[in-house]
Parts: C-alpha cells; structure tokens; sequence
C-alpha cells in the first residue's frame, strides 16, 4: 500500500512505499554529490579540449596541448641512445677480451643484456639459463657450437635451422621412422646409449656397440663426444636436450630431432647480440 506520509523528525516525506514497516525517506540529493557530479564533467570537458581523446574514423582529436606519448617515448628513447652512444661503439667494435677487460664497461654490458635476455631468450631457455625440455641449458659447460662469446654471438646471429642464409644446421635423423633401424635395435641402442656416461668401450664386439659405429659415430664420433660445432652432442655427460631417460632417448632414435634456434639479426642490434654473448658466457654454472 502506498501512503506519503512526512517525517516529524527530518520534515522530508516518504516515497509512500513501505516494505515490512521500513520506510525511505524522500530526501533531496546530497549538495556535494551535486557538486561531484559537475567537478567530474568540467574536468572530463577540460580533458577533451586539452588532451588527446576523441576518436575520428582513423585518427582523433589532438588536444589543445597536443600531447602524444608515442611521441615522447620516442624521444626518450633517442636521448637514452646519445647518452649510451659512446660505449655502445666501443661494445660495437671492440673484440671481446679488450671488453672483459674493461671493468666498467663490462658491468655496462651485462647489466644491459639482462633484460634483453628476458624479454627475447628467457621464454624458451628460462629463468638463469637453465633450458627445459627440447631447449639447452645455457648455464653449464656443455655447448653443441661453441660456449665462447664469439661463437654464442655467431650462434645468436644466424640461427640455427632458421631462414638466415649461413645458419647453423643439424639434425638427428630419425631412425626409426625411416627403417634404418628396426624396433627391436632402437631398443637396443636406447639402453646403450643408457650405458655410455663412462665413455665408449674400446673394442666392445656387442651388437649394440656394432650398431652404433655402423649409425651414430660419424656424428657423434669413436668415443661418443660429439664434435663442437657440428651439432652433434656428447652423449657421455649429463646434458640432454630432450632427455637422457629411456623414453626420451627412444623417442629421438625413433623419430629423429630438429631444433629451431631464430636469427636474431633482423631483430636485435649487433651491439644487443654482442651484450648478449657476453652475458650468456658469465652464466654462472659454466664448470659444472
């Protein structure tokens, strides 16, 4: 039931709705809302004739004061690059051990390539350098192409099996896959392969080690070592790419492998790439 009724203490009459016995008030809005209410429109009307902020099929309206972020970050970052400019030449075309040398210029380096790191390599070799399945470990001693700053930098440059004209190229063939090899030798080279962190058996006349020689030490080499540089890895350490487990080492004899490492040359400076090899040569691990 609807009844208007007034309020003997505030003077205000009710909504005439009551529900359950309670009843509203009603009351004029409070002055200051008001007040807020109009602050907020004159400055949004201030903000749409000083600022960027209306938008005009493909473009929009400047603004009095024409500010552009885009502009300004521009602008920083032209300011940042003369700053730097001086030892980012000497990082540029200096050799690596005149930069090592160096001190101040070589803590520059580092500590710039650490967010470069982060923003471009730490998604597939991870936080520190310490890789994940199907991606090298960067912090140890164990490098398929060559662990110095030199040769990470030509690494970081080209590629490997990536569309730059002098990448680095490997590929473990799938032996399986392509019947070289049948199921039952596949199972026979994972375990030995299993069995060589002590190193090849001079002479060993098992069918494995047979095996072996007749497929995998023209890459891998007579004692199992790999050959820096040729993309084959030493399968008598600890390090494994996509696995030392049983499974993993089937899976790569079965179906082979081909990793993918992207040319950065199109994408980071030759000053980025440099600081980078550098920073990657003093990941800490690099004895282990």
């Amino acid at each position: 039931m609807s009844v208007i009724e007034r309020d003997s203490v505030t003077g205000y009459t009710t909504t005439g709705h009551d529900w359950n016995g309670i009843k509203e008030l009603n009351s004029p809005i409070p002055r200051a809302v008001i007040i807020f209410i109009i602050v907020s429109h004159l400055a949004a009307l201030i903000g749409w004739i000083l600022l960027p902020s209306w938008p005009l099929g493909r473009t929009f309206t400047k603004g009095v004061l024409e500010v552009d972020q885009k502009t300004d970050l521009a602008a920083d970052i032209a300011a940042a690059n003369i700053a730097r400019a001086d030892w980012m030449t000497e990082i540029t075309t200096l050799d690596f051990d005149a930069i090592r040398a160096d001190p101040e210029l070589m803590n520059r380096a580092l500590e710039t390539a650490a967010p470069i790191f982060g923003q471009n390599c730490e998604a597939c070799h991870g936080k520190d350098g310490i890789g994940g399945p199907g991606f090298p470990r960067l912090s140890d001693s164990a490098w398929i192409w060559g662990g110095t700053a030199d040769d990470i930098a030509e690494t970081i440059t080209v590629g490997i099996n990536s569309a730059h004209p002098d990448s680095r190229f490997a590929q473990m063939p799938a032996f399986g896959r392509d019947e070289m090899l049948d199921r039952d030798q596949i199972s026979m080279m994972t375990s030995y392969v299993q069995t060589l962190s002590g190193g090849v058996i001079a002479d060993d006349p098992s069918e494995a080690a047979i095996l072996f020689q007749d497929n995998c030490e023209a890459c891998h080499g007579e004692d199992a070592r790999g050959a820096e540089g040729t993309g084959a890895p030493n399968l008598t350490d600890a390090a494994w790419t996509y696995g030392g487990d049983a499974a993993s080492i089937w899976q790569t004899l079965m179906n082979g492998r081909q990793g993918h490492m992207p040319t950065w040359q199109n994408r980071l400076s030759t000053a980025d790439i440099r600081m980078l090899a550098l920073y990657v040569e003093a990941m800490p691990g690099k004895s282990q």
